[in-house]
């Protein structure tokens, strides 16, 4: 039996030789029924197929291009970005896929790997963490016509395929949350101004005040950058402006933003609250433990791989959108706790 073929095992499970390669790669699209029948086949015929052969028949590589614009530093200080490529990574090996990780920090990183990633044959499909106005990289791949599938909403999302979660909405529920708290002046520490993300996230938070009769007052909108220090000096600029909330746009400058507020002999949430976004590891530890809006990061990134994997086995049209669900984590910095205490 051990030269028997996948046209073999197609004929007997009276399946196509596409099908039976989606099953031997655990690849989603497949009827269960359909999955029984060819897993059948090949225990009885005790078919193994050869992992060489099966590439070289293909004419795939197995490997897929994740590509962060970070530089090594910041990858592995930032806590979103490992819990990302956790998710990506535990997909890749259960679809049997190699993960090929590219960080590219400047024009210079873009220009040395964008021929390696968009070189025929190398990746069979690449992941571009993106949202950045002028993306240029994006762009390129896009054109050269390798499977792609952008984490994060691009800021022209026309013919591309991305995963998200619905920014606009998480940050007006996070918001919206503060006002029925009753608090007045609500500010919020945003991300870079070229940024989706940032933007999406600032849209919530102005249509959550403006829908409730708010004015909104530029003054209490600072941008940071996503970093816990960015944060930290964000909210030392509003200390003076005098918020009673805040609103960060993630967790990281959530807990810069208390670090700022305790310095200044402030107390969360009794003279300020705060609130977060992303829902890592240490918020609920942080003191108080903060409220935030919880994303789903690994889960995100192994549905960016099913996806991309779905554009190499079918095609990368039309393109696939996929919005994933957010949750509002109520803890003690937003001050409802103590609220509901009698």
């Amino acid at each position: 039996m051990s030269n028997l073929t996948l046209e073999d095992i197609a004929r007997q499970a009276g399946v196509s030789r596409s099908t039976v390669s989606r099953v031997l790669n655990d690849h989603p699209n497949v009827r269960e029924e359909v999955r029984r029948r060819v897993l059948e086949v090949i225990r009885q015929t005790g078919y193994h197929p050869n992992a060489a052969a099966r590439t070289l028949a293909s004419q795939r590589s197995l490997m897929l291009g994740l590509v962060l614009p970070r530089s090594v530093s910041s990858f592995f200080s930032d806590p979103y970005f490992p819990r990302l490529t956790q998710g990506i990574a535990q997909a890749c090996n259960h679809y049997n896929y190699t993960l090929a990780l590219f960080l590219v920090s400047s024009a210079e990183d873009e220009t040395k790997i964008y021929p390696r990633i968009s070189r025929r044959g190398l990746l069979d499909g690449v992941l571009l963490q993106s949202g950045q106005i002028g993306d240029q990289l994006m762009d390129r791949l896009l054109a050269s016509n390798i499977p792609l599938v952008v984490i994060g909403r691009p800021f022209n999302p026309e013919g591309v395929s991305y995963v998200d979660v619905d920014n606009v909405n998480a940050a007006y529920n996070a918001v919206s949350h503060l006002v029925r708290l009753g608090y007045q002046r609500i500010a919020t520490i945003a991300g870079p101004n070229n940024s989706t993300v940032s933007i999406d996230r600032k849209e919530g938070y102005t249509r959550a005040l403006l829908e409730r009769g708010r004015k909104i007052d530029p003054s209490l909108i600072v941008e940071g950058d996503f970093t816990e220090a960015g944060g930290y000096y964000a909210m030392q600029a509003l200390l003076p402006i005098r918020p009673d909330a805040v609103f960060a746009a993630s967790d990281a400058m959530a807990l810069g933003a208390m670090r700022a507020i305790r310095e200044a002999g402030l107390r969360i949430p009794e003279d300020i609250a705060v609130v977060g976004f992303d829902d890592l590891p240490f918020a609920a530890t942080a003191m108080p433990p903060l409220t935030t809006v919880r994303q789903p990061i690994a889960p995100l990134g192994f549905k960016a791989v099913e996806v991309l994997l779905d554009l190499i086995e079918n095609g990368v049209q039309p393109p696939r959108r996929i919005i994933m669900d957010t949750e509002l984590i109520v803890r003690d910095s937003c001050g409802a706790l103590k609220r509901r205490s009698p």
